[in-house]
């Protein structure tokens, strides 16, 4: 990139949020999109396709190492679903030229329920009944949360703990994530008036009563069908073993099972995910990404988002509206005003391509380049 740090990406075609245009050029100018192509250093799309840059709506983070994977494979902003402590998230945040984050630092849950049990809580991080609603959601926006997340799980919150925490969290203008990820947890994270509900139930299909409360309540929804596929796999001998050396784990695990409403399968996600998006739910590409060492299920950050797209398309979604929900359609539910299409004024996250994802999603693999916020982030490295 030139000294004044503007580039004129030529004989490009560019993804709109509905089709892809004739050749036309883009200038970064500042980190921005601009129009003011003069003393531009020019770079030749060579006919490609760009597309804004992709925004995973679920992921896990762990070190600056997860920003270049995911800058690399595209992902230009990510929503964290719970990363503490607040020392931890720090560095990760405004990194230029890397991956932009946004995050709801510790998510909400009580003593007693299976992530209380899988994830590293301190007795303080736990939320011990509705009358502790309002204190945690305050310790969390004073440690800069943009959102916060409930657990919504069986054993977990109870229904009151749940809308407390929620009211709490729009009294001080926050959105609410629910994690749900069973039927039964679904339908108390719809009751608790959560925004974004992210997971989809395995142990059985969302009926037609719960894909119209969504409807109803104008809710969104993040199935992480990426997940739900690795989920439904058997685990590793590995996976097993640690899982034995945590007798407390089971337990809970047995709980939850005697609560849901059926075996496991991976149909049953995705022909939520039918049901919702046939009826114009809003859904949303996200993953549940992570690269923690002893979780027993592989999701890769940056690459899974490519998976996700084509799982949604699998489930009913054309390949616009798979585009549009990981770009302008994610943006707008997250309010990032100032990123998810290719505008004047908008930042700079952009992906060039060399085949068009309008013809078939996995295109959206066909990665030449990378800018983050107008910074140039595509090496073999990763």
């Amino acid at each position: 990139m030139n000294d004044n740090n503007k580039v004129a990406i030529t004989n490009v075609r560019v993804f709109d949020g509905h089709a892809i245009s004739n050749p036309t050029t883009v200038i970064i100018d500042g980190g921005l999109i601009g129009n003011n192509a003069d003393g531009a250093e020019i770079i030749d799309g060579q006919n490609g396709i760009l597309v804004p840059g992709l925004i995973d709506c679920h992921v896990h983070l762990q070190t600056e190492r997860d920003l270049h994977k995911m800058a690399f494979w595209g992902v230009t902003t990510a929503l964290s679903m719970g990363d503490w402590p607040p020392e931890k998230l720090r560095p990760l945040r405004g990194r230029v030229g890397l991956t932009d984050i946004r995050s709801p630092g510790v998510p909400a849950t009580v003593p007693g329920s299976l992530h209380s049990k899988i994830l590293p809580f301190l007795p303080d991080d736990l939320v011990l009944n509705k009358e502790d609603a309002a204190s945690f959601v305050e310790k969390r926006i004073s440690e800069g949360a943009d959102y916060i997340k409930i657990i919504a799980d069986v054993p977990g919150p109870d229904q009151a703990t749940l809308e407390a925490l929620v009211s709490a969290a729009h009294l001080h203008g926050r959105k609410v994530v629910a994690h749900a990820a069973s039927f039964e947890p679904f339908a108390m994270a719809q009751a608790a008036k959560a925004d974004i509900v992210t997971h989809v139930p395995k142990d059985k299909a969302l009926d037609q009563e719960a894909v119209a409360k969504m409807v109803e309540d104008g809710r969104v929804a993040v199935p992480t069908l990426a997940m739900a596929e690795a989920q439904t796999k058997p685990p590793s001998w590995g996976a097993i073993f640690r899982l034995l050396l945590r007798p407390s784990v089971i337990y809970t695990i047995i709980q939850a099972k005697r609560r849901s409403q059926g075996d496991a399968k991976y149909d049953n996600g995705r022909d939520s995910v039918t049901a919702m998006h046939r009826a114009g739910v809003r859904v949303l590409a996200g993953t549940d990404a992570h690269t923690e060492p002893t979780s027993p299920f592989e999701v890769l950050q940056g690459e899974a988002l490519h998976r996700e797209l084509e799982l949604l398309v699998d489930a009913g979604m054309t390949t616009v509206e798979a585009l549009r929900a990981a770009t302008s359609v994610a943006a707008k539910c997250f309010e990032l005003e100032d990123r998810g299409s290719i505008e004047i004024g908008k930042r700079a996250d952009l992906v060039l391509l060399s085949a068009n994802p309008l013809d078939n999603i996995s295109a959206t693999r066909s990665i030449r380049q990378v800018w983050c916020g107008g910074v140039a982030q595509r090496s073999s490295e990763y």
